[in-house]
């Protein structure tokens, strides 16, 4: 853990290891912790005021989510960002949303339509302030949005579970030149499909949306070689 790590308040209503668990997973993928970082556990214990025992389920969830290697009486290691999970994410996403972006241009809903402008906005704002966390957050909520609108939340929370190492390739991708425009260029096209109903068009400019950051592979490979398992 960073020596500058700041102690976490927890909301004590609540369970304290979804919460300690959704807090660090939140840090790995932003790269604030980065592959190779150890968690020691009396740190977090530290960190979170909390005792061992919901520490320990914390980071069993993240385990699972592939983003920690625990070695038993050794140490816990943020992961390399697995390339092959990357891709499988990828394709499980593009999957489910191809099918989620042609339903929402075959109903022409003008409410949901707004909501998905509002969330453009705003994205475009946090790009201009140069607010890198919010502007990620607000990408995030667009894609949200359309799960929502389908009525399929469930599927939402499966892609979120399976989604940490490609989206931790996005997140070292989003310096490079001009990719928050082009993130902004392809959710208009997005929308602007789904609103003239053409579902076809609505589907290819989510699947050239989709498709950048892997297609940017070799290029994250030459600058961050330590951080990925290929």
């Amino acid at each position: 853990m960073p020596a500058s790590a700041e102690k976490v308040r927890l909301d004590r209503s609540r369970h304290a290891a979804p919460q300690v668990a959704e807090h660090l997973r939140e840090a790995i993928l932003s790269l604030e912790l980065p592959p190779g970082t150890v968690l020691a556990r009396h740190e977090l214990v530290q960190r979170f005021g909390i005792s061992q025992t919901p520490i320990r389920d914390a980071l069993l969830q993240l385990g699972a989510q592939g983003l920690v290697d625990i070695y038993p009486q050794h140490a816990t290691v943020v992961s390399r960002i697995d390339v092959r999970a990357a891709q499988q994410a990828h394709f499980l996403r593009r999957s489910i949303e191809l099918e989620l972006v042609r339903e929402l241009a075959l109903r022409r809903d003008d409410a949901v339509c707004a909501r998905l402008q509002a969330q453009i906005e705003l994205q475009r704002r946090h790009a201009e302030a140069g607010d890198t966390a919010a502007f990620v957050a607000a990408d995030t909520e667009f894609h949200h949005l359309m799960y929502l609108a389908c009525e399929v939340p469930e599927l939402w929370q499966v892609v979120h579970r399976m989604s940490g190492h490609v989206d931790r390739l996005r997140r070292l991708h989003l310096p490079s030149a001009g990719k928050s425009e082009t993130i902004l260029r392809d959710h208009a096209a997005i929308l602007r499909a789904i609103r003239q109903g053409d579902a076809d068009g609505a589907q290819h400019a989510l699947r050239t949306h989709l498709s950048g950051t892997l297609n940017a592979l070799d290029e994250i490979v030459a600058r961050y070689p330590d951080f990925l398992l290929l």
